[in-house]
């Protein structure tokens, strides 16, 4: 996995492109060493040439043709093994005397110089091997033909350019070696980087980027990330701080007006008592709008992980349904539940039941009389998986990623009862659970399905009751009721 991510980085991208400019210049320069070695290799091999020449000159100034043969017949004769060639022929190119048994079959250039295919002499008669010579055309139609074998000179040329190619390959090799290994540090700097940032998204504002002590570029990094985490940390608790104050200093006298409201509840006169209980409602509503409010913020604040045990998630389901079936066959509903016992999960009980009791609150509130309600609880050892199914008027698709902001009330006049509060709650114990909200169509009207992780290995579960499963808590959180049309 981390190879993948190593290759695939930005530095290993750059690592390469900074070997491949390397590669070139290395290409560009070992050619500029063999150019020059191999020119320099065939100059002097032509020097060695001509003075060959100017010495075969010199003896056919002086001693004619019978000087020259004489010459060619004992430098020929010097051992098989000698690089020089040699050849006198006549004006037909029958060999007169000279070490080739005949005369090459190709063209000279414009300065006579040829270069052919030379058999091996002694032990090597079996090889071809290039020779590279200068012909003439001597008094009588003779022609001479003077060169040197350039064996030596190939294999030579041949070793350079092996050794520059073993060259170019290991420096290609230390290249791709040092592009990884200098691309791994980097990816592990921004993995740790990446994986404290997930744990901050997932609401673990204490996590800070690691640092390594070297002051490097991701060091300083680090350090301004760090330095920006604690300066948000302190605006979110500050207004954290301030929402608590509000919430708490308005519920105190809320709380004492609803009490004087409903002490004056005990009076005989109808229209004043009706107006009582509308401002009893009002207050009940204030109340719990704060509490809401309390509960959400607690929730991010602490994210209560200690407090994680095993739920069964399919008695949950149907402590639920019971607790809302009178209440939809009331409004002339069907409420259905389908779970199969057990399916246990790691989780706050009072929690997830106030949040999938929400949903399901929701959907009694807002499906039509004769509308079908559907609660339901699966698992695959991957995940476990709440939905809550109705036949209402759905959420439109354009709303369904505001839905969970607070306050947030898909009817825009605000004239339906509710506080806006009660998805936020559902997404705070949500993320406070690592698990997963997905809204979709369900048809008519809307699904909402809790996606939790099932963690390995579970807690050992709480004492069961004698149906086999956990048994419920003694009292249950009061749901907030809220649904975006």
């Amino acid at each position: 996995m981390r190879l993948g991510r190593t290759l695939k980085s930005s530095s290993f991208r750059v690592a390469l492109l900074y070997m491949a400019l390397m590669g070139t210049s290395m290409v560009a320069l070992l050619a500029f060493i063999h150019w020059s070695t191999a020119g320099y290799m065939a100059r002097q091999l032509d020097q060695t040439i001509a003075a060959e020449i100017e010495g075969l000159a010199e003896q056919y100034r002086t001693g004619g043709l019978v000087g020259l043969a004489t010459v060619l017949a004992l430098r020929a004769d010097r051992g098989a093994e000698g690089a020089g060639v040699y050849l006198l022929a006549s004006d037909d190119l029958t060999p007169v005397v000279g070490n080739l048994d005949r005369w090459p079959d190709v063209v000279p250039d414009a300065e006579g110089w040829v270069r052919f295919d030379l058999r091996g002499r002694g032990a090597q008669a079996s090889e071809t091997h290039a020779a590279r010579a200068k012909t003439f055309l001597l008094r009588g139609g003779l022609h001479l033909l003077v060169g040197r074998d350039v064996r030596d000179l190939e294999a030579t040329l041949g070793l350079i350019r092996s050794a520059l190619a073993w060259g170019l390959a290991l420096a290609g090799a230390l290249a791709v070696i040092g592009g990884w290994l200098m691309s791994a540090g980097v990816v592990r700097r921004i993995d740790a980087i990446t994986r404290a940032s997930r744990d901050i998204m997932d609401g673990d504002l204490s996590r800070r980027v690691p640092t390594d002590g070297s002051g490097d570029d991701f060091d300083r990094l680090a350090g301004a990330l760090n330095a920006m985490l604690d300066r948000i940390v302190e605006l979110m608790d500050r207004v954290r701080q301030v929402s608590d104050g509000i919430a708490h200093d308005l519920r105190t006298p809320l709380t004492r007006l609803r009490n004087r409201l409903e002490a004056l509840q005990e009076g005989n006169d109808p229209q004043a008592r009706a107006a009582l209980e509308a401002a009893v409602t009002d207050a009940d509503e204030l109340l719990a709008t704060f509490n809401a409010l309390l509960r959400i913020s607690r929730i991010e604040a602490s994210r209560r992980k200690a407090d994680l045990a095993a739920v069964d998630l399919a008695r949950l389901v149907q402590d639920i349904a019971e607790l809302y079936e009178p209440l939809a066959a009331d409004r002339g509903q069907s409420l259905t539940v389908s779970a199969a016992a057990p399916l246990w999960v790691q989780g706050d009980r009072d929690l997830l039941f106030q949040a999938v009791a929400n949903l399901v609150d929701n959907a009694v509130k807002y499906t039509p009389p004769g509308g079908r309600i559907e609660l339901s609880a699966a698992g695959d050892g991957q995940a476990a998986r709440v939905s809550v199914s109705d036949t209402g008027p759905g959420i439109p698709a354009q709303l369904r990623e505001r839905v969970f902001e607070r306050f947030f009330r898909g009817d825009a006049s605000r004239s339906t009862p509710g506080s806006g509060l009660g998805l936020s709650l559902v997404q705070a114990v949500a993320q406070l659970h690592g698990a997963q909200l997905a809204l979709s169509d369900n048809g008519p009207g809307l699904r909402i399905a809790l996606c939790i992780p099932v963690r390995a290995p579970l807690p050992t579960p709480p004492p069961t009751g004698p149906a086999g499963s956990a048994e419920p808590p003694e009292a249950t959180p009061r749901p907030v009721v809220n649904r975006s049309p």
